[in-house]
């Protein structure tokens, strides 16, 4: 289980890792529960995400910086735009290529964690049983 966690930690960032191929493993060995594995998978990938929102937080600290590739009048009106429409889409924080950079976004942004980790858990969450659905489907 620790893999399973330590490669859904590392998928969440912005390193190059693979969760959901473990997790098929595992369900398909059988040697823990579902639930455990569904548990452990997205424990690992929202604590990855945090992570990426630590590091958009920190990012803005340096916005004063000369080398900075965002003034602060941009950060504002995309924070602005966040706010009005991008919440919703830390749902789709599991979707490859977008996801990882999204949640370092909401942290440059501002997101609040306590929108952000709801929002991130049900979406990174909801792909884990999804796959667990189709690893069940598959073995019926």
């Amino acid at each position: 289980m620790w893999i399973l966690f330590f490669a859904s930690f590392l998928a969440a960032t912005l390193l190059p890792a693979q969760s959901e191929s473990i997790l098929w493993w595992q369900l398909y060995k059988g040697n823990f529960p579902p639930w455990a594995l569904l548990l452990c998978a997205t424990s690992g990938n929202v604590l990855g995400a945090w992570v990426n929102w630590f590091l958009g937080k920190w990012a803005l600290q340096l916005y004063d910086k000369k080398w900075f590739p965002f003034s602060k009048p941009q950060l504002e009106k995309a924070q602005q735009r966040f706010n009005r429409y991008g919440r919703w889409t830390l749902l789709f924080a599991w979707v490859p290529v977008i996801g990882d950079p999204l949640t370092a976004a909401a942290g440059l942004l501002n997101v609040p964690l306590r929108v952000f980790l709801p929002l991130v858990t049900l979406g990174k969450g909801a792909r884990y049983v999804v796959i667990w659905w189709l690893f069940c489907a598959w073995k019926n």
